[in-house]
C-alpha cells in the first residue's frame, strides 16, 4: 500500500471515561489483481483513526494497546514521558496487570475473542517491558521496590513462560547493590588528617592560577566539559511544569525533586556569580585593567558559542548584563569596538523579542549541525569567523550542543499553568501532556547531541574556579558604587579616533548609565537584575540553591527562563507569538522572598486575571510556595526590566488592581516578588545608609 495520506479532523466522539479526536486519513494503494503497475488503477479509502483526547486513567492505561492489540508507539512514548504529573508508577501497574487479568477471563468465557485478546496480553508485556528498559527509575522505589515485587509475583502466576520476572529479580538485585554502594560512599568522606597532608606533600606543586592569564579556549573547554555532562543527566520528565513547580520540597531521607535539573541550575549560577566576582571583587583596578577582565570574558563566550554551548553563554552575558556590573560605564567605554559589537551580538541571540525566536531558531538550526554557523556585522570578526570556520572544516572537528535549559523549563512551566490538567468533567487532559511531550522530545534529541563533546576535566583551572568569593547582590551593589560612584557625572572618554568618539554617547537613566544603540555600549538589557539560572530563565529567577558559594543574587541566574513557552515544534508554521495572554488574562511569573537574607529566587508562575487585586495575587503567590499567612503581612513589588529607584521594582497598592496597575511598557513577561512588609522596611532601610555612605565617600 503506497501511502499518500492527508488526514483531517473530523469530530470529537465521546464515551464512558473518554473523549477521543476522530481523524480520517485517505490513502492511495494500486488494486492487488493489476500485476503490471504502470496499467493498475489507483484506488484509495478512507480510514478513521481514533485518538485519546481525554480520559480516566483507567482509559488511558488501556489505551497503550489497541483493540486489534497493536502497539501506538506515539501514544506509548508520550504517555510514559508524562504520566507522573497525574499518576504514580504503582497506579499505572496495577492498572495494567488488571487489565491483563480481565482479557484472561474474557478469552475464557468468550472463545471467539481469544486470538484478539491474546495479541492485546502480549502487547501489554511489551509495554511493561519497554516501560522498565525506558525508565527504570519508576522501579527504584527504595527500599520496598514495590513495583518491582508486585509485577514479579504477577509474572510468576499468569505469565510464568516470559522473562518479565526474571528481569524483575535482577532490577531488584541491581538496586540493592546500588543503595549499598552508595550507603559505602558516604562513609568514605571519613578521612585521616595526616593521609591529607602526606597526599599534599607527595603531589606536585602548581601555582594557583589568574583569571587573565587563563587560555580563553581552555577555560571555555572545561565550562563545556561540566555543562555537557550535567545535560547528559538530565532526566527530561523532571523538567516537567507539574513536577519542577514542586522542585522546593523535599523527597525522603534528604534528596531533592528533580536533582537532575538542579544540579545543570546550580552550575549556571555558579558560572553568573564568578563573572560578576572577577569584575568587581578588586576595588583599586583602573577602568582600562577592569575592562581586560571584561573583554576576556567577552572572547570566553564567543569561544562558548563557537563550541555551541549556549548554557554558559547565556550565564556569562547574564553576568555581564547584571545591573551592577553594566552600569560601570567607564570600564565598558574602555573596551575596544570589536569588543563592544561582539558583545551586542551575543546579548541578541538570547533577545526576549518574539518569544525568543532568535535563539530558538539558532538552537533548531545547529542542533545536529557539525559546527556553528557564525555570522557578523564587524568585518573583523567576519574575518575571524571565515578563518574559524576553515580550521575546523581542514582538522575536521565536530562541534556538539548544550541548550540553554532555562527555556525549555519556562515553555513546560508556561503549558503547565496555562493549560488545565482536567477538562470540565473530571478526566485527565492528554492534549496538554502531547504539547509538554513535544517539548521533552527537543531536549532528549539535544542531549545526543551533547554526547559529540571529548573534553577532558582539568581540575587545576576548577581548583581557581571554585576559589574565586562571590558576592550577594547588596555587596555586588556597593562594590559596583565604590567603583564608580552612583552622583559621579558622565564619565569623560578618551578619543580613540574620530569616527570612534562619535559612537560614544552616553545616555543616563537614573543612577545606571549606558550607551544607546550608537554608542560603544550595548542597549540596557530587558531584565535590569540579573536572572540566575534556574534552568533557563531570562530575567530568569534563581532557585533555592543548595551551593554554598550561590548567595541571593539578583542576577539573571537561571531559573525558569524568562522566555514565554513554545508550544510550537520546529516544523509549525503557526505563528510564534505568546498563548499565554489575552485581553482579559496573562501568564506571569512570580518569586516569594522569605526574609532580608533568603536565598530563594526561585520564579513560578500564575495566571493573572483582569479581576485580580493585591491580595488575590498575594494568596496565589503564597498557595504556590506552600506558605501560609494573612496576605497583609505581605507586600507585592513588580520586578522592571528598565531599571529605576527603586531599585528596578515597582511598589503595587494594597487595594490595586494587579493586572491595570503593572508595568506593560516594554512588552516583556511581567515578573512579580512578594515580601514581608518588615523585609521591605528593612531593604529600605538599607539603601537610604548606603546612599548617605557612598555621598560621605565622596565628600
Amino acid at each position: 500500500m503506497t501511502l499518500d495520506d492527508v488526514t483531517r479532523f473530523w469530530r470529537e466522539e465521546k464515551e464512558k471515561g473518554a473523549i477521543y479526536n476522530v481523524y480520517l486519513k485517505k490513502v492511495t494503494y494500486h488494486t492487488l489483481s493489476d500485476l503490471d503497475q504502470s496499467k493498475g488503477h489507483l484506488m484509495w479509502e478512507t480510514q478513521k483513526i481514533r485518538v485519546v483526547k481525554a480520559g480516566t486513567l483507567e482509559k488511558l492505561v488501556e489505551s497503550l494497546v489497541t483493540v486489534k492489540g497493536e502497539l501506538d508507539s506515539t501514544y506509548v512514548n508520550v504517555f510514559l514521558a508524562t504520566y507522573r504529573t497525574f499518576a504514580t508508577p504503582l497506579q499505572v501497574l496495577e492498572i495494567l496487570i488488571k487489565r491483563y487479568k480481565w482479557l484472561e477471563k474474557d478469552s475464557t468465557d468468550h472463545e471467539e475473542r481469544k486470538e484478539n485478546n491474546e495479541n492485546q496480553q502480549k502487547t501489554f508485556k511489551s509495554v511493561i517491558s519497554v516501560w522498565m528498559d525506558t525508565y527504570p527509575d519508576d522501579f527504584r522505589d527504595y527500599p520496598d521496590y514495590k513495583c518491582l515485587k508486585v509485577l514479579e509475583a504477577f509474572s510468576h502466576q499468569f505469565i510464568p513462560d516470559s522473562d518479565l520476572e526474571l528481569r524483575a529479580r535482577h532490577k531488584i538485585e541491581k538496586f540493592e547493590r546500588e543503595a549499598v554502594s552508595n550507603s559505602d560512599g558516604d562513609i568514605k568522606f571519613q578521612f585521616s588528617i595526616v593521609d591529607e597532608v602526606d597526599s599534599m606533600i607527595d603531589s606536585e606543586y602548581q601555582k594557583p592560577l589568574e583569571f587573565l592569564d587563563i587560555p580563553n579556549n581552555r577555560l571555555a573547554e572545561q565550562l563545556t566539559f561540566k555543562d555537557a555532562e550535567l545535560f547528559k543527566r538530565v532526566i527530561p520528565n523532571h523538567c516537567l511544569g507539574a513536577v519542577w513547580a514542586r522542585r522546593d520540597r523535599k523527597l525522603g531521607k534528604g534528596g531533592n525533586i528533580a536533582p537532575s535539573v538542579l544540579a545543570t541550575i546550580d552550575q549556571f549560577n555558579r558560572v553568573s556569580l564568578r563573572v560578576i566576582a572577577t569584575i568587581l571583587r578588586t576595588r583599586e583596578l583602573k577602568s582600562s585593567l577592569r575592562a581586560k577582565i571584561l573583554q576576556k570574558w567577552i572572547d570566553i563566550a564567543q569561544e562558548l558559542r563557537q563550541q555551541k554551548n549556549f548554557s554558559s553563554l547565556k550565564a556569562i552575558i547574564s553576568g555581564l548584563q547584571s545591573h551592577s556590573v553594566y552600569r560601570l560605564k567607564r570600564t565598558w567605554a574602555s573596551l575596544p569596538k570589536e569588543s563592544i559589537d561582539l558583545f551586542q551580538e551575543l546579548a541578541d541571540i538570547f533577545s526576549n523579542d518574539n518569544n525568543q525566536i532568535l535563539s530558538r531558531e539558532l538552537l533548531m538550526k545547529e542542533a545536529t549541525a557539525k559546527f556553528p554557523d557564525l555570522d557578523s556585522n564587524n568585518k573583523i570578526l567576519q574575518r575571524r569567523n571565515l578563518q574559524k570556520r576553515r580550521s575546523w572544516i581542514e582538522n575536521g572537528i565536530v562541534q556538539g550542543t548544550v541548550p540553554y535549559l532555562g527555556t525549555f523549563l519556562t515553555d513546560l512551566t508556561m503549558i503547565d499553568t496555562a493549560i488545565p490538567d482536567r477538562t470540565e468533567c473530571g478526566l485527565i487532559n492528554f492534549e496538554k501532556r502531547r504539547k509538554e511531550f513535544e517539548v521533552l522530545a527537543q531536549i532528549k534529541l539535544l542531549q545526543s547531541a551533547a554526547q559529540i563533546y571529548h573534553f577532558q576535566e582539568d581540575k587545576h583551572i576548577w581548583a581557581w574556579f571554585d576559589s574565586v568569593r562571590v558576592f550577594d547582590e547588596n555587596e555586588c551593589h556597593d562594590l559596583s558604587c565604590i567603583i564608580e560612584p552612583i552622583k559621579e557625572g558622565p564619565a569623560r572618554l578618551k578619543k580613540k579616533s574620530a569616527s570612534y568618539s562619535s559612537l560614544l554617547k552616553v545616555v543616563n537613566f537614573g543612577d545606571n548609565c549606558c550607551f544607546d544603540s550608537l554608542g560603544t555600549r550595548p542597549a540596557r538589557p530587558e531584565g535590569s537584575k540579573l536572572s540566575l539560572l534556574s534552568c533557563g530563565l531570562d530575567n530568569s529567577s534563581v532557585y533555592n540553591s543548595s551551593i554554598t558559594d550561590s548567595p541571593s543574587q539578583g542576577v539573571s541566574l537561571m531559573s525558569h527562563s524568562s522566555s514565554t513557552s513554545s508550544l510550537l515544534s520546529c516544523d509549525s508554521d503557526t505563528t510564534i507569538s505568546s498563548p499565554f495572554r489575552s485581553p482579559d488574562t496573562c501568564v506571569v511569573r512570580v518569586r516569594f522572598e522569605s526574609g532580608p537574607e533568603s536565598d530563594t529566587h526561585v520564579y513560578k508562575s500564575i495566571m493573572l486575571k483582569n479581576i485580580d487585586h493585591t491580595h488575590t495575587v498575594i494568596d496565589k503567590v503564597l498557595e504556590k510556595y506552600s506558605k501560609k499567612g494573612p496576605a497583609g503581612n505581605y507586600c507585592l513589588l513588580q520586578v522592571l526590566s528598565d531599571g529605576g529607584k527603586e531599585e528596578g521594582e515597582l511598589l503595587i497598592p494594597d487595594k490595586g488592581n494587579v493586572f491595570y496597575a503593572m508595568n506593560k511598557s516594554d512588552g516583556s513577561e511581567p515578573v512579580f516578588v512578594v515580601r514581608t512588609r518588615q523585609d521591605q522596611e528593612a531593604r529600605t532601610q538599607h539603601r537610604k545608609r548606603g546612599r548617605r555612605k557612598l555621598k560621605n565617600w565622596s565628600l
